[in-house]
């Protein structure tokens, strides 16, 4: 399995990051994964999830395995480092 493409797009809930989307194989997507950084810049990744009727979360797309998880944790991160750190394009903005 490889992760082929990772979009990150901003968050205007200050507790998130941001969102992310990554694509495997060139053939299924998730959407809804969570960038978290804390105060100490610790970076936390949230897998989509779904609100049960008790107020409880439960994850709808998750990795089966360590291995897994650490291969999505590292492009969606390195993904989220470029995405802050783009210059600001000042003529766009004007």
């Amino acid at each position: 399995m490889e992760i082929t493409r990772v979009k990150i797009g901003p968050s205007d809930d200050e507790r998130i990051a941001a969102y992310a989307s990554i694509t495997i194989d060139d053939c299924f997507v998730i959407h809804g994964l969570r960038v978290k950084v804390s105060k100490k810049g610790d970076y936390y990744l949230f897998m989509p999830g779904r609100k049960q009727a008790d107020g409880t979360y439960v994850d709808i797309a998750l990795p089966i395995n360590n291995e897994t998880r650490r291969m999505i944790e590292e492009k969606v991160f390195a993904a989220y480092k470029l995405f802050v750190n783009e210059p600001v394009n000042r003529s766009a903005r004007e």
